[in-house]
């Protein structure tokens, strides 16, 4: 397998979500040739609902069906998922990871304190919020504010929130450590949609991609796939690990909205700014402002057409539970799986108190909206294809840092997770080379 100097990187990193921007950056810092390719594109984001649909709404695509009509969405973009999530910081299953020999406690504490994670200060919760978050508590729910990846001191009231990429720089997202890699030296290929890893006597010795009609090489000792929870799987069937993509878990959510008569929804609502996690009930509830193209959407797949366009009436909760491992992903990245019935009871359960704090608020007319899913994972556990160093045991120097690898169900945003992955896997990279 021939290759040259002008293609090859000490360490090559396909995916530019948290976990992949991370390994590209903490890499980069240590002086190594880093090559990032990213399937989506690098366009800069303005904040515009064009740049949401094209980069994580289009069927097939970013947009993706189980055969029973739940829908998933992921970002393909440079940043993947994080340049439109709610920047909302959860905790990190350490426990978890630890059992497969995983320790990344000192990698988040250094993560947190560097991108300045805490709650919103009180001027940036909303009186919709703040309603929300005092209904909950006079009924005893320990209802508190959440931690969130954003700058404050960067925030200004007429700001609006990021929800299709946030033009202020306000809300942290994993395109700024591709940037700040680029600064350093590091290389980005966009539009390079990622085949297969190219391996020969149980080494992984590069990647093949296409970008546009043409196919490309590149080569590296180190190969990094951080293509999602769909993507990386995908990726290793074709390379030669036909185990992965089986028994994963998906975050299930439901929405509940309510009417209000005496507030509107703000411009500058944040979502998620409070919430709670039962974590004996297997779930976590949080307050959910969401723009008025969502609204409305949510509005007519329950067939709610008369509350279509009222979005700025709208007050809403929402509910993820954690979910049982099951289903297998196509070769093609097609999601097989079902909702299990034990998942809709913990959805159902959380909808009914979601109905009771909303009642509390003052709202009306209050429904329950269908079944979303979000950030997909456990396609490639740790402790079963790959090691603790995040190595794939049936190729050298073949490594996965993404969802994909974290082990069991959370019920949480993973975003945290992904960034001290990303620097515990760039270090042994770093004293292993």
């Amino acid at each position: 397998m021939a290759d040259n100097t002008e293609n090859r990187y000490d360490v090559i990193v396909a995916g530019t979500g948290p976990g992949g921007a991370t390994v590209a950056l903490e890499l980069a810092k240590k002086g190594k040739k880093v090559l990032m390719l990213e399937w989506g594109r690098n366009r800069r984001h303005t904040g515009r609902l064009i740049h949401y649909v094209i980069e994580q709404a289009v069927p097939g695509r970013s947009l993706l069906f189980t055969y029973r009509l739940l829908g998933m969405v992921r970002g393909i973009t440079t940043g993947g998922s994080s340049e439109f999530y709610y920047a909302t910081c959860f905790d990190v299953p350490y426990e978890m990871l630890k059992e497969r020999g995983i320790d990344i406690t000192g990698h988040v504490k250094e993560a947190r304190r560097e991108l300045h994670v805490g709650p919103l200060k009180d001027e940036m919760i909303t009186p919709m919020a703040a309603r929300i978050m005092e209904s909950a508590q006079e009924l005893g729910y320990d209802w508190q504010k959440l931690d969130k990846f954003m700058f404050q001191e960067r925030w200004k009231p007429e700001y609006r929130f990021g929800y299709y990429g946030d033009p202020h720089n306000v809300k942290w997202s994993a395109r700024m450590y591709v940037n700040d890699a680029l600064a350093l030296g590091a290389e980005l290929v966009t539009g390079a949609k990622v085949r297969r890893v190219l391996c020969e006597g149980g080494l992984a010795r590069g990647v093949e991609y296409r970008k546009g009609l043409k196919k490309y090489k590149v080569f590296a000792d180190k190969i990094v796939i951080a293509a999602g929870g769909i993507g990386s799987p995908v990726i290793l069937r074709k390379s030669g690990i036909p185990e992965a993509g089986y028994d994963f878990f998906y975050d299930p959510l439901v929405s509940v909205c309510g009417k209000m008569k005496d507030m509107r929804k703000q411009k500058n609502e944040i979502p998620m700014s409070a919430g709670m996690q039962l974590e004996e009930e297997g779930y976590i509830m949080t307050d959910m402002a969401v723009p008025d193209m969502l609204d409305n959407l949510f509005a007519a797949e329950v067939f709610r057409f008369h509350r279509m366009f009222e979005s700025r009436k709208t007050i809403r909760i929402m509910i993820k539970a954690r979910d049982s491992l099951g289903g297998r992903l196509t070769d093609s990245g097609g999601v097989r799986k079902a909702l299990a019935p034990e998942d809709r009871e913990k959805l159902m359960k959380g909808a009914r108190q979601a109905r009771e704090i909303l009642e509390k608020a003052g709202a009306t007319g209050i429904y329950t909206t269908w079944y979303l899913a979000a950030h997909p994972g456990g396609t490639v556990k740790a402790g079963d294809l790959i090691d603790e160093h995040l190595e794939t045991k049936k190729f050298k120097g073949l490594y996965v840092c993404d969802c994909s690898v974290i082990p069991g169900a959370n019920g949480l945003p993973p975003t945290m997770t992904l960034i001290g992955l990303g620097r515990y896997l760039a270090e042994h990279l770093a004293l292993e080379s």
